[in-house]
């Protein structure tokens, strides 16, 4: 005869003998009994339709690990060697410790978010960082919302709603997460007249276009591509004058954005808010997350009345930032005063002009390290690469840099997937980026030398 089926559950401990075995008080006093509860029971539900058997002292282990899990945080640090520097996967722009500092005494106590203390009464919480940006770009107004899709959606929904706002065929822009600027028109309740060709948009092209139905002119800066050959584009300062002309409204959406000018640090153009205005529109959205270098927002800047307008518009209310970020945005701004110092002080920026040789001699101190952990695993070589601004900003335009290249031995393409995963797997994950069958350390973005040098020995075995 066969045996008969064992019965797992007489293998099993009730949940009440493993709340109250002596390891699970500690995990209760830390997590609550709740939690506790619920984790235990999954556990045992887990082993019971294995038919594994479990002693009551494997389940509080186990218990313990699934809740050391599950109270981790999901938004962690990481190292960004992939060689972008505003990596949106990663988090954009780093903030400087001053907008750290802002943030946090934000969130410790009640501030005065909309409140006027001269006056006692309530008062207006974009007044916080307005004074800056209009400072900093010669506008004569600024508001803030929460990204610059944000501020295209809020401006054109205040302006141009049941109306026609004209865009070159060229500008048609999509950004990460086939997000369309057609779909942001669409929301925002104005039709999109496109005007011109992919590759030449001329001048007539726009007064043709214009009619009784025209409520603004858009201008979109082609951030994240770049199109090459037998082009050509209307200059924003006749695309303003033209639309002054005709009585309708110009806008200059910049995407990253940035209030100074790169040139200074020897780093590729990028057209600044300030030249924007000077050229002649009415209003300039842009990020705050990006070239500016601080936390995620969307800025719009330009004619008092024209902001007034966007400001009592309903979708403000709906977009608009708290408290937090704004305390951070204005700690950012507040850097901007100082430009000579700048470069030093704002993490962006100093990532983006950090030396070519200054990385070199970094990649040079880790090597050892870096091959004594991999323990033959993989080769590493010293490579001279080329970094990349990201988040839209100068798509063509490459940043000399240097790193490690990690290549599996034997080499193959599954083999080089494992290693990356080895490298996340790390206490601070470390983010490269394939390339050519190797792993490419770009490290440009590492400042923390030691840290990332002390937890290479805690590699994990290769295995397939």
């Amino acid at each position: 005869m066969s045996e008969p089926p064992r019965d797992s559950r007489a293998a099993l401990p009730a949940v009440d003998r493993v709340l109250n075995a002596p390891g699970a008080g500690g995990l209760v006093e830390r997590y609550g009994r709740s939690l506790v509860l619920d984790t235990v029971r999954q556990i045992i539900a887990e082993r019971r339709g294995a038919g594994e058997a479990a002693s009551v002292e494997a389940i509080v282990t186990a218990s313990a690990a699934l809740l050391d899990r599950l109270m981790r945080p999901s938004q962690r640090r990481v190292f960004n060697l992939t060689g972008t520097v505003l990596h949106t996967n990663l988090g954009r722009a780093p903030l400087p410790e001053e907008a750290v500092a802002a943030a946090v005494e934000a969130m410790r106590a009640p501030s005065t978010l909309e409140y006027d203390l001269a006056s006692g009464r309530r008062g207006e919480r974009d007044d916080h960082i307005a004074g800056w940006l209009t400072r900093l770009t010669g506008a004569e107004a600024a508001l803030a919302v929460n990204n610059n899709a944000g501020a295209l959606l809020l401006t054109l929904n205040a302006l141009a709603a049941g109306r026609e706002t004209l865009v070159s065929r060229g500008e048609l822009i999509e950004i990460g997460g086939a997000f369309r600027l057609p779909d942001i028109m669409q929301r925002a309740g104005t039709r999109l007249r496109e005007v011109g060709t992919t590759n030449r948009t001329h001048l007539r092209d726009f007064a043709d276009a214009i009619g009784p139905d025209t409520a603004l002119i858009l201008k979109v800066h082609t951030s994240n591509y770049e199109i090459q050959g037998f082009t050509a584009a209307v200059p924003a300062s006749r695309l303003a004058q033209l639309a002054k002309e005709r009585g309708v409204a110009f806008v200059e959406d910049l995407g990253s954005g940035t209030l100074v000018d790169l040139d200074r640090w020897g780093l590729p153009h990028e057209p600044t808010v300030a030249e924007a205005l000077k050229a002649g529109a009415d209003l300039v959205t842009f990020s705050g997350d990006k070239l500016l270098g601080g936390p995620q927002a969307g800025l719009v800047v330009g004619r008092a009345e024209l902001i007034a307008t966007l400001a009592t518009n309903p979708l403000k209310r709906a977009l608009r930032l708290d408290k937090i970020r704004l305390a951070a945005l204005e700690a950012v701004l507040r850097l901007y005063a100082d430009p000579d110092h700048l470069a030093e002080r704002l993490p962006a920026l100093r990532l983006l002009t950090r030396p070519r040789t200054e990385i070199a001699a970094l990649a040079q101190r880790l090597m050892p390290a870096m091959v004594q952990a991999l323990d033959g695993s993989a080769t590493v070589a010293l490579v001279e690469t080329n970094s990349q601004i990201g988040s839209g900003a100068l798509p063509v335009s490459l940043l000399p840099s240097a790193g490690l290249a990690l290549a599996p031995s034997p080499p193959s393409g599954a083999a080089v997937e494992i290693l990356a995963r080895r490298l996340r797997a790390l206490p601070v994950p470390v983010i490269g980026r394939i390339e050519g069958g190797r792993l490419i350390l770009d490290l440009r973005c590492l400042e923390d030398e030691v840290e990332f040098a002390a937890q290479l020995g805690r590699l994990v075995p290769d295995r397939p």
